[in-house]
């Protein structure tokens, strides 16, 4: 009887002890979680993970048209009776089209410490190419959105390298004579001399004008039946074509575009709210303009937080002795829906809604948290 009571005594001491220490031992394993400062010490064994934020890419694409005259300007309506022409020469820029990208990259001011004395178990923490990062952003925002539409036409010689003549010079033929001394006399001989003489600009002209009326003439005759030989396919027309153009153009003048592209990278910050942020200085003649230039509208984009992510509170623990210094609790950033708009004063180029980690709230969840598969 004496040795039963003995070995239930013990066995309650040992059930005890391995109590107390089972509870140390968890005590002890509990994961501090901490951000990073000049108090935070990193001990062995440490991880290091920052937040993500949101850095914008806007692509613009724009074109330029150039608009120059003909050489024969000034006798489009005399031999063409053609009056709506380019008579000066001009450029204008236009926006053809917005192209808004995002990509996350580590925010250098959200970068917390986790210290655990035993297994640390989870699976939120991801290791993504912007560095150890937690991130819980759905993927319905990725795709990237553009708006308007760009001219890929094609970038054409502002030069007129054919003044569509046949013939630029004519020979002038005049009598000349020499002096010959014959028995103490002198003759004169007559001989031709030929000069050659170049084409006025009038002149010019109408020979241009004579040859597009000639390739008018001989377009109608293939197109009504009229011709005596007819093209085996629609190269001759397509060439006719080409040709009655370039003879046009060196009277109506010509229209040249060409497009380019240009980005603007911008990271969205909260005090960017309520008042419009400019991208850069454009202007209808020059384009864009730097900040040596004068002139120019601004394009801006403004930001409207949605504020979906407002209404998450956090309840804290009460704080007690032993856990007054230690935190068991990650932190993530929800990131929220803001609408972009960007804008040339009262013109809307761009609208569209976009996630932004800045603009959400940073909360916590449990560092053991094991999000279901």
């Amino acid at each position: 009887m004496k040795t039963t009571i003995r070995l239930s005594v013990l066995l309650g001491i040992l059930v005890l002890i391995y109590s107390c220490l089972s509870s140390k031992i968890f005590t002890d394993s509990k994961s501090v979680i901490l951000p990073l400062s000049d108090s935070a010490a990193l001990r062995d064994g440490s991880i290091v993970y920052g937040l993500p934020r949101t850095v914008f890419t806007v692509v613009v694409d724009m074109e330029r048209t150039i608009e120059k005259p003909g050489p024969y300007a000034q006798f489009a309506d005399d031999l063409l009776g053609l009056t709506d022409i380019i008579k000066n020469e001009s450029e204008s820029w236009s926006i053809e089209g917005i192209t808004v990208k995002t990509h996350d990259e580590l925010d250098p001011s959200e970068f917390y410490v986790i210290s655990s004395t035993s297994l640390f178990q989870t699976n939120v923490l991801s290791l993504r190419k912007e560095g150890l990062i937690l991130d819980l952003n759905p993927a319905i925002y990725y795709s990237s959105e553009k708006q308007g539409s760009l001219n890929e036409s094609g970038n054409i010689e502002p030069h007129y390298f054919d003044l569509g003549s046949d013939e630029y010079f004519q020979l002038q033929s005049d009598t000349a004579y020499k002096r010959l001394n014959v028995d103490s006399s002198f003759v004169r001989i007559p001989y031709i001399v030929e000069k050659k003489k170049k084409l006025t600009v009038d002149q010019l002209a109408e020979k241009a004008a004579k040859r597009l009326m000639e390739l008018r003439d001989g377009k109608h005759l293939i197109l009504t039946g009229e011709a005596n030989v007819f093209p085996q396919s629609d190269a001759a027309i397509n060439e006719i074509n080409r040709l009655e153009k370039a003879y046009t153009e060196l009277f109506t003048g010509k229209t040249l575009k060409e497009t380019f592209t240009f980005s603007y990278q911008l990271i969205p910050q909260k005090t960017m709210v309520g008042k419009p942020v400019t991208l850069f200085q454009f202007s209808d003649l020059t384009g864009p303009v730097t900040s040596t230039m004068k002139g120019g509208k601004p394009v801006t984009i403004d930001f409207i937080p949605e504020k979906k992510t407002k209404d998450l509170t956090i309840i804290n623990r009460v704080k007690t002795r032993s856990t007054a210094k230690k935190y068991d609790k990650l932190f993530y950033r929800v990131p929220d829906v803001v609408s972009i708009r960007i804008s040339r004063g009262s013109e809307k180029l761009f609208d569209s809604r976009k996630l932004i980690y800045q603009f959400g709230e940073v909360i916590q969840l449990p560092a053991n948290y094991i999000i279901g598969r």
